[in-house]
């Protein structure tokens, strides 16, 4: 099968990363889209960041019955920082009869060459972006295609300010994921 990877924190999940999933999943070439969630990355601050396991469950509630998406806590039982290139040789051995791609917006894609390893990650995968606004891609490579997908601009940190200001995120998020969030009561 041909695995896209969407890897993420999904503090929380919302109806961005949703669409961008659904749009690669039905519009591509993919057979599945795996949603990578991250236990710590290293390029970001981890002070608002949810325990993993809780991600990792509002990303199972927000997509449940497509069987064309997956939630994945392959990351978590690496070492951390979690590195893109560490885990494409993990999921390598563990997955030989799959081809992966990288999924990305175009802001990440230009953060590339950051990256631990990240020539050895464009000469041998695939990267599917996806536009973002004021974002143009300027680190262009041989296994880059940008893909037309619908702009959406919302953030997991729109999200939590909108919580911490006792705002509601009806529509932003699925109403599962709305519902387990209100339920324990994070990010407010």
């Amino acid at each position: 099968m041909k695995i896209g990877l969407f890897f993420g924190s999904f503090n929380p999940i919302h109806m961005g990363h949703l669409m961008i999933a659904g749009y690669m999943a039905e519009n591509t070439d993919l057979d599945q889209v795996w949603f990578m969630v991250t236990p710590q990355n290293p390029l970001k601050n981890q002070r608002n960041l949810l325990n993993e396991y809780d991600r990792l469950e509002m990303v199972n509630l927000a997509i449940a019955g497509n069987d064309k998406l997956r939630a994945s806590d392959f990351e978590f039982y690496l070492p951390r920082p979690s590195f893109t290139i560490d885990t494409l040789v993990r999921l390598k051995e563990a997955y030989s009869n799959h081809e992966f791609v990288l999924i990305m917006g175009s802001d990440t894609v230009n953060t590339l060459p950051k990256w631990k390893n990240h020539e050895v990650l464009i000469d041998n995968y695939a990267v599917y972006a996806y536009p973002r606004v004021n974002s143009p891609v300027n680190f262009e490579f041989d296994n880059l295609t940008v893909f037309e997908t619908p702009i959406m601009e919302i953030s997991a940190t729109f999200i939590r300010r909108s919580l911490q200001n006792g705002r509601s995120i009806r529509y932003f998020v699925p109403e599962s994921v709305r519902q387990f969030l209100e339920k324990w009561g994070y990010y407010k």
